[in-house]
């Protein structure tokens, strides 16, 4: 065991996730670990508590407890990509340059390993490169059962760079909902803090009470109703101001008009047989000047099969009027 260190955020680690940083500097200690770590307030940001999503910038302080030394545990081995798995990959893949990857999640697919989760995007993506400086980073996620746009980093200063224009809010993000019954008025802001809590169905958010604004996440989300079926469904466009974990599902739950398909947020009960019981929610598009290059980028991701079924049993029509309407 080492004892307490002051480690600075280097240039190239500005705009990181904490965990992420936490991860590349020691590896040995798990996500749970690292999450009670800084519970405890053991592991702080310039002397302040944080939190596991926070990004760094450049030049803060990172006090790291004394934690297992890095040949506590014996490294794990890159796995190598199977070529089933590559195949997966291509098929999916949107955009490819030197500098980026993205991909079209299919609903249904982790994007991260977890309990009880070994095959997931994260892994794939580590099997790419046996050389850990240069295998491809996730700059963002997406839900296991929500599908769509997916941004990955060939190289961790390009990944750094991603993170900062994350936080500062110079990526645009645009996602397509089926909700239940139609939102009133048709277009406006859910600006509703969330912190997270334990149901039955597993760990969820809800929105915060009061007494409950230190662990509270500020979270905001514009909507617009693009069509809808009678009074029953609407197609939404979601466009989310921050990212928290869950946010498009709890907002929409928050309002009274849950996500089709949503387990956990209750739109998963009574629906007619020509719509399929899984979550509605589809990364659509993503838009953003390249982190490298500056050229702007604007990908657009097809809807997963259960969306179009969906859409078809609805009478919802895609076309260029209606991605003109998720601008």
């Amino acid at each position: 065991m080492s004892g307490v260190r002051h480690l600075s955020v280097g240039k190239d680690e500005a705009g990181m996730r904490l965990d992420r940083w936490f991860r590349h500097h020691f590896p040995q200690v798990t996500q749970g670990q690292l999450q009670k770590l800084l519970r405890k307030g053991q592991v702080r940001v310039d002397g302040s508590k944080a939190k596991t999503a926070d990004r760094l910038v450049a030049g803060q302080q990172i006090r790291v407890p004394p934690v297992p030394s890095g040949d506590s545990r014996p490294p794990k081995p890159v796995s190598k990509l199977s070529a089933a798995d590559r195949q997966f990959l291509e098929s999916i893949t949107l955009y490819e340059d030197n500098d980026l990857l993205i991909l079209n999640k299919p609903s249904g697919i982790a994007v991260q390993g977890g309990t009880k989760t070994s095959r997931h995007i994260d892994g794939m993506l580590a099997g790419l490169s046996a050389d850990p400086e240069r295998r491809p980073h996730l700059v963002h996620r997406l839900d296991r059962d929500t599908s769509g746009v997916l941004v990955v980093a060939k190289r961790r200063p390009v990944a750094a760079k991603m993170g900062r224009m994350f936080q500062t809010r110079s990526v645009r993000k645009i996602y397509w909902a089926v909700v239940r019954g139609v939102p009133k008025p048709p277009q406006g802001k859910v600006d509703a803090a969330l912190v997270k809590a334990m149901s039955p169905e597993g760990e969820r958010v809800r929105a915060a009470r009061p007494g409950e604004q230190e662990e509270a996440q500020a979270a905001v989300t514009h909507y617009s109703v693009i069509d809808r079926a009678a009074q029953k469904y609407a197609w939404m466009s979601l466009k989310p101001v921050t990212g928290r974990q869950h946010q498009l599902r709890a907002h929409m739950a928050i309002i009274g008009h849950p996500i089709v398909g949503d387990q956990k947020y209750d739109g998963g009960v009574e629906l007619p047989d020509a719509i399929e019981n899984r979550l509605h929610l589809h990364a659509r598009r993503i838009a953003f000047p390249h982190p490298v290059t500056n050229k702007k980028l604007d990908i657009t991701a097809p809807l997963p099969d259960h969306m179009v079924k969906s859409f078809a049993a609805l009478g919802f029509e895609v076309g260029a009027a209606a991605d003109g309407q998720g601008d």
